[in-house]
């Protein structure tokens, strides 16, 4: 039986050296693509396990499960982690279809040679015992994605692509995207569904696709693919496009099988759910969902939830070792109880009390939205990355998220017609400054920082008044202190072992820095900003 071997290189994009049929890059999309002996009438159902093992150079060995693309076309999905000559062979529990089971064969895999991170420092990883996420070589990776849910649904090659480079030269590193139709996008630009059936299920190859070319370019263009497999919004509303609600246990874990399966071979987040309730009388089912398609191990990729707004899942998943980040929702608004909520709310409380994983905030304020200004996006995002120890922030514009024309309305959304097209808002302000944000945080050895209010901070504003809530990272020795100031105000810093800093004041509305002054050891530092609005300062041991 013949087995097509197709490589994803970037070789006319990034000018790498064309490569022979049969060698890979590292890092790179791996597929091998089978032809079944069998037509079968529900594959999903009568093939209950399609895998290769792939054996590296060194030894390793590595389970990846398939997936069908379409009559008698199933494929297998791998990135290779080194270089040399790999093995692999197949395994289908249908053991008579020989075109499926015992099929083997070799590959060579060359270095990367593309400049873009997630290639030339690999995948991403969670080390264990740390709060941030690294490439593969170790080097700390700071999550910063754009939320464009309905992009890959929607957009044209021509659109994605602009899409994609302005979000790149504008430093995000990931794209967060559904993968089925959803609350917000019944189905693609040509009207397809990933599935059909609320009951039994069947996958429409046609749809997927067309959206392989989407994730493949968010890949191209150095980007980091946040993939929603379930939608999961738990409500009246839409609730027919929720995936994640509306199937049996048994079919959500054979649909989100499917997708990791598919997408398994590129630089890849899995959401396994999309605004999702996860706790309390639905934790149950999530947990047998995340640990039925997770739990064996056969997928790349790191795992995270996305869950609805102002939810926590902290304390309930601290044992479920699929799960790689905790992800959270503030929810779209600037009102006290949410400001309250990403300051004093669980994650601010109990990050040091369960075990270390990257906290992240996957959906704070929209920007362009009736109830917010680039100011109230701004703070949003400031007060989540000093929340708890930094890690990353996502960004969302309401235009953008779902792939809106100028004068379009959200799909099962509230609200107005849209005054901007998604094309019109790529440069707002918050996106800006949440960039310039992120090339701040990025100066410094942000992986170290962890919240300090409470040793400190000598009082909190914010108590009195929620929209003058102060909040402090430092190290762990008080080397490095950064203090965020959403107003003009005094604020008195404790300084018990009468270090001496250098001061530095960072403006996040033009992202432009004020020269270093020197700050006298005294046992409370008295600081006040010079800027009318928000401001960071900065302070080092000199």
């Amino acid at each position: 039986m013949r087995i097509v071997l197709v490589i994803q290189v970037a070789a006319l994009l990034f000018g790498v050296p064309a490569l022979a049929q049969s060698e890979a890059r590292l890092w790179t999309k791996v597929e091998k693509e089978l032809r079944s002996a069998k037509a079968y009438a529900d594959p999903l159902y009568e093939v209950s396990s399609f895998t290769a093992t792939f054996r590296s150079p060194s030894g390793r060995a590595r389970k990846i499960s398939g997936f069908w693309d379409g009559g008698i076309t199933w494929k297998i999905r791998f990135s290779p982690d080194e270089t040399g000559t790999w093995s692999f062979t197949t395994e289908c529990s249908d053991t008579s279809n020989t075109g499926l089971h015992g099929q083997s064969g070799t590959f060579m895999v060359a270095p990367a040679e593309i400049p873009h991170p997630i290639y030339a420092k690999g995948a991403l990883r969670r080390p264990l015992g740390n709060y941030h996420l690294t490439y593969a070589d170790g080097t700390p990776f700071f999550w910063f994605a754009d939320t464009a849910w309905n992009g890959a649904l929607k957009a044209t090659d021509a659109e994605w692509d602009l899409y994609l480079k302005d979000r790149a030269s504008k430093g995000f590193n990931a794209i967060q995207v559904v993968t089925t139709q959803w609350r917000g996008g019944a189905g693609d630009t040509d009207g397809r569904t990933a599935f059909e059936g609320s009951g039994k299920i069947r996958v429409n190859p046609e749809f997927f696709k067309r959206l392989d070319r989407r994730i493949d370019q968010i890949n191209e263009h150095g980007l980091v693919a946040a993939l929603v497999v379930l939608w999961a919004l738990p409500i009246s509303l839409g609730r027919e496009l929720s995936p994640g609600y509306i199937l049996p246990e048994p079919e959500a874990i054979l649909l989100a099988r499917y997708i990791v399966a598919r997408y398994g071979g590129n630089q890849v987040v899995w959401f396994l759910g999309g605004d999702g309730k996860y706790v309390d009388e639905y934790e149950q089912r999530w947990k047998t969902i995340g640990r039925a398609v997770f739990g064996a191990g056969n997928y790349q990729g790191l795992v995270a939830q996305h869950p609805m707004g102002r939810s926590w899942i902290g304390d309930a998943y601290a044992n479920e070792p699929w799960l790689d980040i905790v992800g959270y929702q503030s929810s779209h608004s600037a009102a006290e109880s949410t400001v309250n909520w990403i300051n004093r709310g669980p994650m601010a409380e109990r990050w040091d009390k369960l075990p270390a994983r990257p906290l992240i905030n996957l959906e704070p304020l929209y920007e362009n939205t009736a109830a917010s200004n680039s100011d109230d996006v701004r703070k949003a995002c400031y007060w989540s990355l000093f929340a708890t120890p930094v890690s990353g922030i996502s960004y969302g514009n309401h235009a953008i998220w779902p792939w809106l024309a100028k004068g379009e309305k959200a799909l099962n959304h509230s609200g107005t017609a849209s005054p901007n097209s998604w094309q019109d808002t790529l440069g707002f302000p918050a996106v800006v400054q949440v960039s310039n944000m992120v090339r701040f945080i990025g100066r410094l050895r942000w992986w170290e920082l962890r919240p300090r209010n409470a040793d400190l901070l000598v009082e909190q504003p914010g108590l009195a008044d929620y929209r003058q809530f102060v909040s402090v990272l430092g190290t762990n020795d008080a080397a490095t202190v950064l203090v965020y100031f959403p107003a003009k105000l005094v604020c008195h810093l404790r300084n018990p072992k009468l270090l001496a800093y250098s001061a530095q004041w960072f403006n996040p509305v033009d992202g432009q820095y004020m020269s270093e002054e020197t700050l006298q050891p005294q046992p409370v530092l008295h600081l006040t900003p010079p800027f009318e609005k928000d401001a960071v300062a900065i302070l080092r041991v000199r």
